[in-house]
Formats: structure tokens, sequence, C-alpha cells
């Protein structure tokens, strides 16, 4: 009983820890795939002209007291660099954000509209690729979670160990295509894309690590699967050497 036990509990240690992964990694994609964070910068814009009581470095000034006067000289202060002021942007799978300068808040546009239309197709790709991705993880922590509640033969256990082992290698797969797919779609957008959009300066965000970092929770989750089914089996190939060198010894020598 006790050599029974302990491979009981250490397959039940590695199936929650197979289920903490798998659930991490669904977490962590889910929040990536719907933020706009995937990538952040600044973008050189020209300032406005300064109207009202609006004064500062993010506008631009007159020498003309009666700006309203078309007939007046105005003058112009800032030239070369000052005449533009760097605005922060970030983009994900589904907008883009900018801030508005001198205002608060963000202005917003869908980034498939940014999207050059020959990488058009290839962006839709990525994001059925990230559902797809996000539907398999959750198959597989469903999968996962019936095995550790489902207190039935071993043999019920390993096959349903198997097909979340299966699912979570094909929800790895899925993700790493997306993401890379994802990265060369915003580099030829950044090449390629709208003149009012393009950025000066940019680096992936936090949206996009965490992307990656679901990527490395659910084959994390996969390695421990596939681990926990292998050691089933050889510990069942064992046992059945055992029971098999026993019987030949009680074939042999029958107890009287």
């Amino acid at each position: 009983r006790m050599t029974d036990s302990v491979p009981a509990a250490e397959r039940r240690q590695r199936a929650s820890a197979a289920f903490s992964l798998s659930f991490l990694s669904l977490v962590f994609s889910i929040t990536a795939f719907s933020s706009s964070y995937w990538c952040e910068g600044t973008r050189k814009v020209a300032k406005p002209f300064c109207t009202g009581q609006s004064k500062g470095d993010h506008c631009i000034r007159f020498n003309s007291p009666d700006a309203n006067n078309s007939n007046a000289v105005q003058y112009i202060w800032e030239t070369g660099d000052d005449k533009f002021v760097d605005r922060k942007f970030h983009a994900g799978i589904w907008y883009s954000c900018e801030e508005i300068i001198n205002e608060e808040g963000e202005k917003c546009r869908s980034f498939i509209s940014l999207t050059p239309s020959a990488d058009r197709g290839v962006l839709w790709l990525s994001i059925v690729a990230e559902l797809l991705y996000i539907i398999l993880l959750l198959t597989g922590v469903i999968l996962m979670s019936i095995e550790m509640c489902y207190y039935s033969t071993v043999i019920d256990g390993l096959k349903i160990n198997a097909f979340s082992a299966v699912v979570t290698v094909l929800a790895g797969l899925l993700g790493m295509v997306a993401h890379m797919m994802y990265t060369t779609v915003f580099r030829m957008t950044v090449n390629l894309g709208p003149e009012d959009w393009r950025p000066h300066t940019w680096d992936y965000g936090w949206s996009y690590c965490l992307a990656w970092s679901s990527f490395a929770c659910c084959m994390a989750a996969a390695v421990t699967t596939i681990n926990k089914y292998t050691k089933t089996i050889l510990e069942f190939k064992h046992k059945r050497k055992t029971l098999e060198r026993s019987l030949k010894i009680k074939y042999k020598f029958p107890d009287h």
C-alpha cells in the first residue's frame, strides 16, 4: 500500500502543476489578446497653433497679439525640431491609440484599417490563430480539471492525460505562429502604413511580453503532462513485470 500511495501522490502533484500552468497560460493569453499594449512608442507630429489662453511647449506661438487678424503678419518662433512634439501611442491586435496634445484622453483607430492591404490577410490569420490558441488552452484546462476530479480507473485517466497533452502541444504551436505573424505584420505596418500613424520610435509593450509568457507556460504545461503520462506508463510496465515474475515463481514453486 505504501508503494502504491507514493506514485499516486506524485501523479496528483504533477497533474496539479500542469493544470496551474495551463490556467496561467489561459489568463495571460486572454489578457494580452484583449489589450492594446503589444507595441508602444512615440510619433513626431507638428505642434498645433496656440489659441486663446493656451501656452507652453505644446503649441506654436505668434508674435502678433491679434491672432485672428488675417492681414497681420505673423511670425512663428519655432524652427526645426521645435515645431514638432512627441506623441505617445500604443497598439495591439485590435486598436492603435495615441494621446491628444493639450487635452486629456486618447484617440483610437482600428489597427486592421492601418495595416497595408497586402498584409491584412496575414493579420486575420494571426487573429484566427490567437482565437484557436485560446480555445485549445481552454480545452486543455477543462480536460486537466476533469482528470484531477474524476476518480475512476487509471486507464481512463491516462486517456484524458494523453488527449490533454496533444491539445496543449497544438495550442503552443498555434500561439507561437500567431505571435510571430503579428510581429511581422506590425513591422510591415511601421514601414508601409499611413503617414499619419508611422511611429518615430517604438518597442514591444507588456502585452507582447505577456503573450510570450503565455506561450512559455503552455509549453511547460505540455512538457509536464507528457512527463506525467510517460512516468505512469513506465510504472504500469514495472508493475506488470513484477507481477509476471511473482506468478512465474509461484508457478514453479507452488505453495502446498
